[in-house]
């Protein structure tokens, strides 16, 4: 990140701030920062508590694509200067990161990470009319402005598509469903699966609640699943509590098949998780690190000689993310000494003109909605990887 000059006087850089941050709040601004000579993107996500795999992993697949970008000449000929704050997936504390970023200078957004807080601060970000383009949250209302975009599927995206897949493919007549009640992204995807499960002719046997509060114990909602007669378990929740519910069955003998969505990711790299108890488990996801896409390959080669480590979807999505942002910004033809507002008029129109193919999908579009256009997959964990169903 480029540091400030300390020649400048503290008085300057006081107004300088003053200036992006005044900028940012009005959306009828047409004034940017004439002085400005680098892009300033923001990132937010939960890089500590109990998502912090999936800020992690958003702030690394960012960090990989802003140093690709800048050694190949940058967006617009202008270099990118990226910040990334944590949120600890908590709303208050999100809104704090975007108004940190905002002092910052930041002219665009790539976050938030988890639903809750994205929807907190589109609110912000809509006000600002600040282009905001989240890689992982997937609740309707995330994106519900026209500033705002997303690069994964949307809830109710998951739950039908799920449903369909299950249905299509003949995996189950009688499903049980474990959710968390408590949660904007399980609600989601629970509701558009038991719609679309209807209409596919699928029996929903057992459909059981769990909250933040009662998230450790399973014994109640697996033993219902069980008496129900239930061939398939719908997980649409996060992997933590899926780690949890697969070793509880397991205990007491219940062994369904297993179906989740993109937050099952993550799930092998539970600490005392016996990976074995996820064997046949199924998911969909956009992104899987050992398909034979040339574009997946050269992401992961990548993302493991920076980070040391195999990406999940999150990093992918959030790499896809800021790639778009360039493929988008040139279209559009921005340069960063234009305001907040007037750069977020420019990508919306552009946003909607661009086709990409990267880790995550081939020829992926979008609307004005904001929400993505593009196929999506569905892997079986076996052997202790991912491997994906045609």
């Amino acid at each position: 990140m480029r540091i400030l000059k300390k020649a400048a006087s503290l008085m300057l850089a006081s107004a300088m701030v003053f200036s992006l941050a005044a900028c940012g709040s009005d959306s009828g601004s047409s004034e940017g920062n004439s002085d400005a000579t680098t892009f300033k993107i923001g990132g937010i996500g939960p890089t500590t508590g109990n998502n912090a795999i999936y800020g992690t992993a958003v702030q690394n697949g960012i960090q990989l694509a802003v140093d690709e970008i800048n050694a190949d000449g940058g967006i617009n000929g202008y270099q990118i200067e990226y910040q990334f704050e944590d949120d600890q997936s908590d709303s208050e504390k999100s809104v704090n990161a975007y108004n940190t970023l905002k002092d910052w200078g930041m002219q665009m957004l790539v976050g938030t990470v988890t639903s809750t807080p994205c929807v907190a601060v589109v609110e912000e970000t809509h006000a600002d009319n600040m282009f905001q383009f989240t890689p992982s949250a997937t609740t309707v209302e995330a994106i519900q402005y026209d500033n705002a975009f997303r690069m994964c599927f949307s809830d109710p995206n998951q739950g039908t598509v799920s449903a369909d897949y299950i249905a299509d493919n003949g995996l189950a007549s009688k499903i049980a469903i474990i959710y968390d009640s408590s949660d904007t992204y399980s609600t989601g995807i629970c509701q558009s699966f038991v719609s679309e499960a209807e209409t596919k002719g699928l029996e929903i046997v057992s459909n059981e609640a769990f909250t933040a509060d009662s998230n450790t114990d399973f014994s109640v909602q697996i033993q219902k699943a069980k008496d129900s007669g239930a061939e398939l378990v719908f997980l649409p929740i996060y992997y933590q509590q899926a780690s949890l519910i697969l070793a509880q069955a397991d205990r007491v003998g219940f062994s369904p098949l297993w179906f989740g969505v993109d937050g099952m990711d993550g799930l092998l790299d539970v600490e005392g998780f016996d990976g074995s108890l996820a064997e046949g488990l199924m998911f969909l996801t956009p992104f899987t690190p050992n398909s034979d896409d040339e574009a997946v390959q050269s992401f992961v080669a990548a993302y493991e000689e920076a980070f040391g480590d195999t990406p999940i979807q999150f990093a992918a999505d959030a790499y896809d993310c800021m790639y778009v942002i360039k493929e988008a910004a040139e279209q559009a033809d921005i340069s960063p000494d234009m305001s907040v507002s007037d750069i977020c008029d420019a990508m919306k129109g552009a946003m909607t003109g661009i086709t990409y193919t990267g880790a995550t999908g081939h020829d992926i579009s979008w609307g004005e909605d904001g929400e993505p256009s593009k196929e999506p997959t569905v892997v079986i964990i076996k052997n202790g990887e991912y491997e994906v169903l045609q």
